[in-house]
């Protein structure tokens, strides 16, 4: 009797398995992802506003009207990216992500010297070139290391009052995801 309930337990628990790992699966499978559907939008290393209202397709969308946001698709496989935008709103925030949707690195305006993003994303290869030959144009930068070589950012920035929205959507047009070709390889 007791091997037929550990028998049963055992199915039971890897039937729960089998399902969790269907399900967390799934989105990877369908193209529906988050790297998919971003890399969609456009061009790769280019920033893209959200709208607020749904997007033909299944596009990402913005459903927070205190916020704005941009989303870049990029690829370090052949260069570093730099991601950039000058200070002057309230607060901002950039989280960088893998092709997975695991986050690779966030940060905010409050971490950032002088408050501007400038972030430069390599692989552990292409960082250690950058290190060991540092431009000028790159000492203020903060390096970041990821090993997939696809990825997204999402740069986020708060509207806390209308007047401050012109600002907001200034702030991220102004906004850089662009690859790094001159770089020390």
């Amino acid at each position: 009797m007791r091997s037929v309930l550990f028998a049963v337990l055992i199915g039971l628990l890897g039937a729960a398995a089998l399902h969790i790992l269907i399900i967390l699966a799934v989105p990877g499978f369908t193209g529906n992802d988050a790297y998919t559907r971003i890399a969609e939008l456009g061009e790769p290393q280019h920033f893209y506003p959200l709208r607020n209202e749904p997007m033909p397709g299944n596009g990402p969308i913005n459903d927070d009207p205190g916020l704005r946001i941009a989303v870049c698709a990029f690829s370090i496989a052949e260069h570093p990216v730099r991601l950039f935008a000058p200070a002057g709103v309230p607060f901002w925030s950039i989280g960088l992500f893998d092709s997975s949707a695991n986050e690779v690195f966030s940060m905010n305006d409050r971490t950032a010297v002088s408050r501007a993003l400038d972030v430069v994303v390599a692989t552990p290869i292409q960082l250690n070139a950058i290190r060991k030959a540092l431009p000028d144009d790159l000492s203020r930068s903060i390096l970041v290391e990821m090993t997939d070589e696809d990825g997204y950012a999402v740069l986020r920035t708060f509207v806390p009052t209308a007047t401050m929205d012109e600002a907001a959507r200034s702030f991220l047009g102004n906004a850089g995801c662009e690859p790094i070709e001159d770089s020390a390889e």
